[in-house]
């Protein structure tokens, strides 16, 4: 059944109509808006507020495994998307994990160019704190840019000497904007969504004229020491496919304790298909365990660790 769902997915995606003549930053949010968003699952309410100076759309399971909260942050290609688009996904992480969640609206390309997004996160994420968040009950996750974006508020977190929080988990990560990836032109074809063009033209938009080897533009490129537990979930047949890989690779030898799963057959962002796609449940199921895991409620206290020995 999976690989049947696998075939169907994959044509669906490569169904969609493309545009002959490039579309303008509002055309493509509309459009992506209309074609990802899907609703927050039942038993999750929402609401929106505001969290370090940003609208943002909180999500709250009617059942919580822990007092722990989730720092969300969506894709989009720094250009379009934004926490509604999103709520289906982040809802359905949020319910398996059990955590009270904010998906912030981090402002977006061309209006608001690099460095605006990391500025958000880290306003965001710093807020978090100042309003008694222990960073132990803390929980960071993203998707595509909004993966490299969590990557790069933590980065930006430890320069500005705030602690690090419990993990991180990044769906399918854009981590490398100079596109220097090997699977951006050999997955070529193979990946249903996305073209190298595609990639650039995000890429322009946000970065601009700017050294898209900039850590905190390509988190790639960055000494990684410090961050957190990462979760790192790609599809094989996607472009950001050595994104993903380079990830992995460079947190471990910065000896940061790394997971790289890779979802044979799928596409990018794969777990958006949940309740569709099997791989998709089984995906969003061990993000939510990864991160539930690392929690302070989640580990045994020393008491605990003394007396098991």
């Amino acid at each position: 059944m999976s690989r049947q769902q696998r075939d169907a997915l994959d044509a669906m995606l490569r169904s969609a109509p493309r545009s002959q003549t490039p579309l303008t930053p509002d055309e493509q949010r509309t459009g992506f808006a209309t074609s990802i968003t899907r609703p927050a699952p039942e038993g999750v309410a929402t609401r929106t507020t505001v969290l370090g100076g940003r609208p943002t759309l909180e999500l709250e399971p009617a059942e919580l495994s822990t007092p722990g909260r989730l720092l969300y942050l969506h894709g989009g290609g720094y250009v379009i998307g934004s926490p509604h688009t999103h709520a289906g996904l982040v809802g359905e992480l949020a319910r398996r994990a059990g955590l009270r969640t904010v998906s912030v609206d981090y402002r977006l390309a061309p209006e608001h160019p690099f460095p605006a997004a990391v500025d958000d996160g880290l306003a965001a994420y710093r807020e978090l704190l100042a309003t008694g968040t222990d960073p132990r009950d803390l929980v960071v996750a993203g998707d595509s840019a909004g993966g490299g974006l969590s990557i790069a508020t933590l980065l930006a977190a430890r320069e500005a000497g705030l602690p690090q929080p419990a993990a991180v988990v990044v769906l399918s990560p854009w981590v490398d904007l100079t596109l220097a990836g090997g699977s951006i032109r050999a997955k070529e074809g193979v990946d249903p969504i996305f073209t190298e063009s595609d990639l650039r033209a995000y890429a322009d938009l946000y970065v601009g004229e700017g050294d898209r080897a900039q850590p905190l533009a390509s988190p790639l490129f960055a000494d990684l020491t410090g961050l957190p537990p990462l979760l790192v979930q790609v599809g094989a047949n996607e472009l950001l496919l050595d994104d993903a890989v380079r990830l992995a690779g460079r947190a471990g030898a910065d000896d940061v304790e790394v997971t790289l799963e890779i979802g044979p057959g799928l596409p990018h962002v794969f777990q958006h298909h949940y309740g569709r796609l099997d791989e998709a449940d089984a995906a969003l199921e061990r993000a939510a365990r990864f991160l539930t895991a690392h929690l302070s409620t989640g580990r045994p206290d020393d008491d605990s660790l003394e007396a098991a020995r």
